[in-house]
């Protein structure tokens, strides 16, 4: 009897696939491993509300500017997270990763225009966001969902009359 190998028949050229993944794969890797020396930058920041340097003198209505820049990487840097993280993603549900991205998106904009209500009028704005991205991304996974396990409708209703116990349920769930 012969075997059957589970081998592609096709010859990559090594040189042309795997060397462009490993460079992009990583610099993914050192954009996430800088993440902790970016976020812990803050604390090179002057304790003074004014900040005279040679080439720039510049003041903030935060208490100072070691403040500004806590506030500053504390929403910087998950925003830059998670774009990476959006931008990298690919699965089909990546759209709902907006929600994040653009929740931190407003309050970075409340830190950089020195807001004194940080993180309060964003959910005005992110909630139309979220009336479209969480739908679209329900309708996809209904579709998704509808194709894989088919479209009868009447095994569905046939399995929602069923009387089942709590674990079934339970197992039902991560089938």
């Amino acid at each position: 009897m012969d075997k059957h190998h589970n081998k592609s028949t096709k010859h990559l050229n090594p040189s042309k696939t795997g060397k462009n993944s490993l460079v992009v794969g990583g610099l993914i890797v050192l954009l996430v491993a800088i993440s902790p020396f970016l976020f812990y930058s803050y604390k090179s920041f002057p304790d003074t509300q004014v900040w005279e340097t040679f080439l720039f003198t510049a003041t903030t209505s935060f208490p100072d500017w070691y403040s500004f820049a806590w506030y500053f990487t504390g929403k910087a840097i998950p925003l830059y997270l998670l774009l990476l993280w959006f931008f990298t993603c690919r699965h089909w549900w990546h759209w709902i990763i907006l929600v994040p991205i653009a929740m931190y998106a407003f309050q970075l904009w409340g830190v950089i225009n020195e807001s004194n209500n940080l993180d309060e009028l964003e959910l005005v704005y992110l909630v139309p966001l979220m009336l479209i991205i969480v739908p679209a991304v329900y309708l996809i996974r209904a579709k998704l969902f509808n194709q894989v396990r088919g479209n009868d409708l009447k095994s569905f209703e046939e399995d929602l009359m069923e009387k089942k116990s709590t674990i079934d349920q339970i197992k039902d769930l991560f089938r």
